[in-house]
């Protein structure tokens, strides 16, 4: 796919988001990969994706230092499934290699920003909290007081107030305690620097905000409000998790260069995020939207548009809705700037199964761009490939 990145990138912009309207349709994830490769030429050093923020740290390792493997790096640097995917795997090889031979300043880092979180099941803080105390060299039992690691992550400790752990006497202890491991990871930071490094000062302090995250988010499982509201606000607090992530890995990025951003159209868009569950209307502010508010014209967005998918059974789209107009201006995946779109009906031929999030007019014009790929079965493995410098190279 060859367009110009201008209308989307600024000597000001060292955020891109690039949304895909489904999870279950990789055509995105492979077009990530080959706009990766190009951003690479225009100064662009990390990528994040909308996976677990800490679990990401041993694909970072990979990539940048050879620490593991490229199975390990798959299988357990991944949350929410996505090590399975083929075009994951391949962004993981590619930038192994790209990085090969080149000075620190120069290497690609890999970085996850969401939260472990799931819809119907959330993990308990205990390891990330256990990092931060062994860090610290702390004496302090925190399996004891939060018992038993199922004990969270039961689907029941999120689908039920009273099953939750989560507003209980011991989680309130936990939490002071958290909230003080904090406090001394900055007031003994030029010590425990010294003592270790600055990146594993770092480590240690991407580990906290995890637990900090993961205790604010039970404690919100466990109030025993209307569920419309209860659900709101979790997926609200999952957004500012998120954006909070992308603050932190942009104070670690600012030097080195700008960062590409992946993730669901509804966790980037600027305005609004709205979803069906159940019998609930949710609606809430985005990642992208707390982030753009706070950073400004420094985060740009491109959404994805998805037009046939015969992978997840999509039909051709009907030409009265915005992906039916899109799909009558292309024949092969391309941009449009948002003010070429004229208005159009909301495509309603996707069910749960789909996964599908379709366009509309906010969204549209809070976007910078629009990249609509009219069939996703006919954008299978590309990307860069795996050769650069080095030599051809096959990924396992």
């Amino acid at each position: 796919m060859d367009y110009d990145l201008d209308s989307v990138l600024s000597p000001s912009v060292d955020l891109l988001a690039f949304g895909e309207p489904t999870h279950l349709e990789p055509a995105f994830a492979w077009t990530r990969n080959d706009l990766l490769a190009r951003l690479a030429d225009r100064g662009f050093r990390s990528i994040a994706l909308e996976s677990d923020r800490v679990a990401a740290l041993l694909v970072d390792e990979y990539v940048r230092a050879d620490v593991g493997t490229l199975d390990t790096a798959m299988r357990d640097g991944f949350s929410h499934g996505f090590g399975e995917l083929e075009a994951n795997r391949h962004l993981v090889a590619w930038m192994r290699e790209y990085n090969e031979g080149r000075p620190v300043e120069q290497q690609l880092a890999f970085y996850g920003f969401d939260a472990p979180t799931e819809m119907v099941n959330v993990p308990g803080p205990r390891s990330y909290l256990e990092h931060v105390r062994d860090y610290l060299r702390l004496d302090l039992d925190l399996a004891d007081l939060l018992g038993a690691d199922e004990r969270w992550h039961r689907t029941e400790a999120v689908m039920d107030p009273a099953e939750s752990p989560g507003a209980s006497p011991e989680a309130g202890v936990v939490r002071a305690l958290a909230d003080d491991m904090s406090e001394q990871l900055y007031t003994r930071a030029p010590e425990l620097v010294a003592r270790s490094s600055r990146a594993e000062w770092v480590r240690c302090e991407t580990h906290v905000i995890a637990g900090l995250g993961l205790l604010r988010y039970h404690r919100l499982a466990a109030q025993p409000l209307e569920q419309e509201d209860r659900w709101t606000r979790m997926c609200a607090l999952r957004d500012v998790l998120m954006a909070q992530n992308l603050l932190h890995i942009r104070r670690i990025e600012a030097l080195r260069g700008p960062t590409l951003i992946f993730a669901n159209n509804r966790h980037l868009q600027r305005n609004p995020s709205t979803m069906r569950l159940g019998e609930m209307h949710l609606g809430w502010h985005s990642a992208g939207a707390v982030v753009g508010s706070v950073v400004g014209p420094r985060y740009s967005l491109i959404l994805g548009s998805l037009g046939r998918d015969e992978l997840i059974g999509l039909p051709e789209p009907d030409p009265r809705t915005y992906e039916g107009f899109l799909q009558t201006r292309m024949t092969a995946p391309g941009p449009i700037a948002p003010a070429e779109i004229p208005a159009a009906d909301i495509r309603a031929d996707h069910g749960p199964d789909h996964g599908y999030f379709p366009l509309d007019r906010a969204s549209i014009d809070a976007a910078d761009l629009i990249l609509h790929i009219p069939d996703g079965s006919a954008v299978r493995g590309a990307g860069p490939a795996i050769r650069g410098d080095y030599g051809s190279r096959h990924i396992p």
